[in-house]
């Protein structure tokens, strides 16, 4: 069965992710380091693990393989999952894929060091009803085929 793992802390999509994973009837994990408010409903579930470096990340990675999709901007994390066999999908709708991944981690360590030096400072572009839509139908999309991936397990 096909699970839908939100890496939550700091998702702005969580609502939707809720709206499609209720809609294709799949459990969804919100998993964190601390109690947030989420609404109620029998598919929904709060993982809270203990506070520590990729605590969240390692729940996670030890869990979502083929079949199941992870909602997370952690690149990292999205490289772990990737590998496991589970559909990855970041908050602004772009998917993580085995052939990209490694340049997306060595973007991530080069832009961290860039940040750490100095050379740049912003984060990056705020995120926009843009991004909201595309997670949306890129969220849709991914659930459909992580349940035909589900279903040939």
């Amino acid at each position: 069965m096909t699970v839908l793992y939100v890496d939550a802390d700091a998702c702005p999509v969580k609502n939707e992710a809720i709206r499609v994973g209720e809609r294709h009837k799949v459990p969804i994990r919100f998993v964190s380091n601390s109690w947030m408010r989420l609404p109620e409903g029998e598919l929904i579930e709060r993982v809270v693990v203990p506070e520590g470096p990729d605590e969240a990340d390692n729940w996670i990675a030890e869990r979502a393989g083929k079949g199941d999709v992870v909602v997370t901007a952690d690149v990292p994390l999205a490289a772990r999952c990737v590998k496991n066999g589970a559909l990855v999908l970041s908050h602004t709708g772009k998917p993580f894929r085995e052939e990209g991944i490694g340049m997306r981690l060595a973007m991530r360590d080069l832009n961290t060091h860039l940040r750490e030096t100095g050379e740049i400072r912003e984060g990056g572009p705020a995120f926009s009803k843009g991004d909201r839509s595309r997670f949306l139908n890129q969220l849709e999309t991914v659930m459909r085929a992580a349940r035909r991936m589900a279903e040939d397990k």
